[in-house]
């Protein structure tokens, strides 16, 4: 299987080129990236604990979703086609921030990220992808700011950046 390129961007999210997944996390160079955040009516937001086969974050509660948009691709496009690999179902997207990150890892990656948030709306169960995703959970954000706090090892870096600096808009 062909390793999947990602986009590098600079900091006004323009393209400068491509580069193999892996290698832009061994060198930390910023790259588009995108997070989904999928809520019910209820209003509680779908977590997904990610495989503990992944190469980083591996066990780890996060947003609905999450990837690297291709070559040509949307961000609204690159958020249907993950949500559907990763959690198996579709739901119109809004985009709605932006924001510049970077986390080092244990394993001598780095994500350095220019990361896209989209939100959608879904009530439905949605049908895992048991190699990107180990379980889910519905939570509201209120429970989930909490248990952040609470157990800040239990969840990805970039979804407590998010947490901590975008709350006001991943609210539906």
């Amino acid at each position: 299987m062909k390793e999947e390129l990602v986009i590098l961007v600079n900091e006004k999210d323009e393209k400068i080129g491509l580069m193999p997944k892996m290698e832009a996390h061994e060198k930390a160079l910023l790259h588009r990236a995108f997070s989904v955040f999928i809520f019910n009516s209820k209003k509680e937001l779908l977590l997904q604990q990610r495989a503990l086969s992944k190469y980083h974050s591996p066990g780890l509660w996060t947003n609905t979703c999450c990837s690297h948009q291709r070559d040509g691709e949307s961000n609204l496009e690159a958020g249907k086609r993950r949500l559907f690999e990763e959690m198996g179902f579709t739901t119109p997207l809004k985009e709605t921030t932006a924001f510049i990150y970077k986390a080092p890892f244990d394993n001598g990656l780095t994500e350095h990220e220019y990361d896209h948030i989209l939100i959608g709306e879904y009530n439905g169960t949605p049908n895992i992808n048991l190699k990107e995703v180990a379980s889910w959970k519905w939570m509201p954000l209120e429970k989930v700011r909490d248990d952040i706090k609470a157990n800040p090892d239990q969840y990805t870096a970039w979804f407590k950046i998010i947490f901590d600096k975008f709350y006001q808009h991943i609210s539906v």
